[in-house]
């Protein structure tokens, strides 16, 4: 399903890409325990954790930032609003790192907060990192609508600039976050204007609100968008063919370790391809995964490949970073091309230039 010829299109042409990244932009707050330093309070009684190193990264929509930064990608557009506070400022100073990244339209306000996950790990010698209960920072109010209409003007500017746009709505809570029914209309609307130009949407609980652009739910959010229930489960194949006739653009709907369900508005009911994940060894961390698949496809579509090969890109980088254990993980183009190599090409050498 992906041919080196189309695989070395893609990686090729990533470099040249703009993306727009739409969504619920969180701080990733990690830290770092060693559970030989801890000391009782005095006042409680308690084990007070002994933190050691604090890792601030973007979260959420960032996650797939880190991704098309670490792909390659030329340039990145997140569009989020986020707090005027410590955590946004911490957010800003993580995405800084990179010249790749304009945050120009990263909207600050002083009435909503920077959703934040703090993820205390317990790092024990010998043991991978332990991830113990996080603790979530999330805005439990509606967005405002001047706020709303800071977003819908961002992306009426960047839409004529732009390969791809990555939509990550996040927020459990509806209208809570950047993704708003107004948001979704408007990318509705951006989507019918311009057929070619590719948006993928992402969302944990209203895959199913989402029209005129494509979408990637899991098997679960799969269902529940085509009105399904635990009692009557259509086979996969049935409810991705479904979800793509009802959002009129292709779906690919990932199925964990087995791979992705890709299917097509106008393909046959109750068709849909499976294009099969890579193999791994190992201990693995999915936290980001899906993340990352967005990030992979949405860069294989903007670079000319076909659904199912952009699938196969999507599940390549997912194997890549899901090996990466305590962190959110990111593959670059190297890591990319030598995992490539190896599975497709076994024993013939991963030290493969990119160029021969």
């Amino acid at each position: 399903m992906l041919t080196e010829a189309v695989f070395r299109q893609i990686l090729e042409r990533i470099p040249s890409l703009t993306v727009a990244v739409l969504g619920d932009l969180f701080l990733d707050r990690y830290l770092d325990i060693d559970a030989s330093l801890k000391e009782p309070s005095i006042e409680t009684g308690l084990d007070a954790y002994q933190v050691v190193r604090v890792r601030p990264s973007p979260g959420a929509a960032g996650t797939v930032i880190n991704n098309l930064v670490a792909l390659g990608v030329g340039r990145v557009w997140p569009v989020a609003v986020i707090g005027d506070d410590g955590e946004g400022y911490e957010l800003r100073q993580a995405l800084g790192r990179t010249k790749t990244v304009d945050a120009r339209w990263i909207f600050g306000r002083s009435d909503r907060r920077t959703p934040t996950y703090t993820k205390p790990m317990l790092c024990q010698l010998g043991q991978p990192p332990r991830e113990l209960n996080r603790l979530d920072i999330k805005n439990r109010a509606p967005l405002p609508p001047e706020a709303e209409d800071l977003l819908l003007r961002a992306l009426d500017e960047i839409w004529p600039r732009v390969d791809a746009v990555v939509v990550l709505d996040q927020v459990s809570e509806a209208d809570c976050g950047v993704v708003t029914a107004r948001v979704r209309d408007r990318l509705a609307e951006l989507g019918e204007r311009d057929l070619d130009k590719f948006i993928l949407a992402d969302s944990r609980q209203r895959i199913g609100l989402f029209h005129g652009v494509s979408l990637k739910p899991n098997r679960h959010e799969c269902l529940k968008a085509v009105g399904g229930s635990s009692f009557e489960v259509p086979s996969v194949p049935q409810m991705v063919s479904q979800l793509a006739r009802q959002v009129g653009r292709p779906v690919f709907c990932t199925a964990g370790e087995a791979g992705i369900y890709v299917a097509e508005p106008h393909g046959a009911p109750g068709q849909a391809a499976f294009v099969p994940a890579y193999p791994v060894e190992g201990p693995i961390d999915i936290v980001g995964a899906g993340d990352s698949t967005s990030a992979g496809i949405a860069c294989a579509i903007a670079g000319g490949a076909g659904l199912k090969a952009a699938a196969a890109f999507g599940n390549l980088v997912a194997s890549i970073t899901i090996q990466q254990i305590g962190t959110t993980g990111t593959a670059t183009p190297e890591q990319v091309w030598q995992r490539w190599y190896k599975v497709s090409k076994p024993g013939q050498g991963s030290e493969i230039s990119r160029t021969s």
